[in-house]
C-alpha cells in the first residue's frame, strides 16, 4: 500500500508538472521583437535572417514575431551592441569586430586571427565546445557590463581579397591603393602593411567607390558582392584573403528580453540559431559558385589570384599586431591562449581530414582534364 501511495504521489507530482508546462506552452502571449542586421536587403544573410524569423514563428506556433531590419534602420551599424543593451532594438544581428573600439577582444569572436590555426568549423566547434561562449559571456557581462545574450549564427568567409579598379601584382601594387578594409585588426593589419585602408559600413562603399574616396574594397563573398553591385564599380576581383579567413556573423538580443522568453521558446530560438549554421554553409557553397559564374560570364568581370607575397606579409603584420593587443590587454590573452590551445586539440583530426578534401579534388580535376 505504501508502494502504491509512493508511486501515486510521483505519477501526480509529474501530472502537475506537465499541466503547468503545457500551460506555460499555450499561454497565448506573442513575444513581438526586432532584429537589425547589419547587412542590406539584398544579401544572402538577410535572407537567412529572414528564414530564421519563418522558422522561429513556425516552432513556437506563432508566439515568436521576428521583424528583421536592414542596417541603420533603427541605430546606426556600428550602434547595434549599444541599442540592444539599452534596448532600443530587442536584438541584432551583426560581427563582433564592429565593436572593437569598446574592446580588441570582440574582435576574437569573429575573425580570428590566422596563427591561432582555427578556420571557421573549428571556431565554432571552440565557442560551442570549447571555452568561447564562456568567454564571450565573461567579456559581455563582466567585462563589458552589458545585458546582452549572443549566439554565433552564420560563418559566411573566408572574405575575398576584393575589388580593385586597376589589376595588381604584388603587394607594391596593393599599397597604391584606398582600400575598404574591416574595422579592428584586420584593417590595423592591412596599416602595418602599407594599405591605406578606411572602414565603413557595407552601404557606404558603393557611393564612397563613385565618389572616389575609395579605389578598391573588400565585402563578404561574390553573392553579396554581386547584390552591392560591386562589379558596377571594378572589374578586378580577388578571391583569396586573409584579414577575415573567419568572419562568424552573430545574434544579439537584450538579455530582459531573453528572460522574459519561457524556456520552450528559448529552446526553440537556440535550434533555429543551429539550424541557420547549416543554412549558412549550404549558401556559402551553392549561391556564392552561382554568383561567381555570373560575375564572369555575365558581368566580366576578371577573377584573379591574390599575389604570392600577399600571404606572409599578412600573417607577419598581423602576428605583429595580434601580439601588441595580446600584451596590453590580459583578457584578450586569455581568448587568444584558449583559441590556440583548441586548435592544437582538434588539429590532429582536423587537418587530415582538410587534406583528404584537397586531395581528392585535385585528383578529380586532374583526371576530368
Amino acid at each position: 500500500m505504501n508502494a502504491i501511495r509512493k508511486w501515486a504521489g510521483v505519477l501526480a507530482a509529474c501530472g502537475v508538472a506537465l499541466a503547468c508546462a503545457t500551460a506555460q506552452a499555450a499561454d497565448g502571449k506573442v513575444y513581438k521583437f526586432a532584429i537589425q542586421t547589419v547587412v542590406p536587403t539584398s544579401s544572402l544573410y538577410y535572407g537567412l535572417m529572414q528564414k530564421w524569423g519563418k522558422e522561429i514563428d513556425v516552432m513556437s506556433g506563432g508566439r515568436l514575431k521576428a521583424d528583421i531590419l536592414p542596417a541603420g534602420a533603427v541605430v546606426p551599424t556600428f550602434q547595434e551592441l549599444d541599442g540592444v543593451n539599452n534596448n532600443v532594438v530587442q536584438g541584432a544581428f551583426s560581427w563582433a569586430n564592429y565593436w572593437t573600439g569598446k574592446n580588441p577582444a570582440f574582435v576574437l569572436f569573429a575573425n580570428v586571427p590566422p596563427d591561432t590555426g582555427l578556420d571557421q568549423e573549428s571556431m565554432l566547434a571552440w565557442f560551442y565546445r570549447g571555452d568561447g561562449e564562456m568567454l564571450y559571456n565573461e567579456l559581455l557581462h563582466d567585462i563589458m557590463h552589458m545585458k546582452v545574450k549572443a549566439f554565433l549564427m552564420q560563418p559566411m568567409g573566408p572574405d575575398p581579397l576584393g575589388w580593385f579598379k586597376k589589376p595588381i601584382n604584388n603587394m607594391e601594387d596593393f599599397a597604391k591603393f584606398k582600400y575598404r578594409a574591416p574595422p579592428g585588426i584586420p584593417g590595423q593589419t592591412y596599416k602595418d602593411m602599407g594599405v591605406a585602408a578606411v572602414a565603413m559600413p557595407g552601404g557606404d562603399i558603393v557611393p564612397a567607390a563613385q565618389r572616389g574616396v575609395i579605389d578598391a574594397a573588400e565585402w563578404i563573398g561574390p553573392g553579396d558582392d554581386r547584390a552591392l553591385g560591386l562589379q558596377k564599380i571594378w572589374k578586378y576581383y580577388y578571391l583569396q584573403g586573409l584579414h577575415q579567413q573567419t568572419d562568424v556573423g552573430q545574434l544579439i538580443l537584450n538579455e530582459d528580453f531573453w528572460k522574459s522568453l519561457p524556456p520552450d521558446l528559448q529552446e526553440i530560438m537556440r535550434v533555429a540559431v543551429m539550424a541557420t549554421v547549416a543554412d549558412s554553409n549550404i549558401s556559402n557553397i551553392y549561391d556564392n559558385s552561382q554568383a561567381l559564374k555570373e560575375l564572369e560570364e555575365k558581368d566580366h568581370v576578371v577573377v584573379r589570384n591574390t599575389p604570392a607575397d600577399y600571404y606572409p606579409k599578412f600573417i607577419a603584420a598581423s602576428n605583429k599586431v595580434t601580439a601588441e593587443y595580446a600584451a596590453k590587454d590580459p583578457f584578450f590573452r586569455k581568448v587568444l591562449d584558449s583559441q590556440i590551445a583548441f586548435a592544437k586539440s582538434v588539429y590532429p583530426y582536423h587537418e587530415r581530414i582538410m587534406e583528404l578534401y584537397y586531395n581528392m579534388v585535385k585528383t578529380a580535376h586532374e583526371q576530368h582534364k
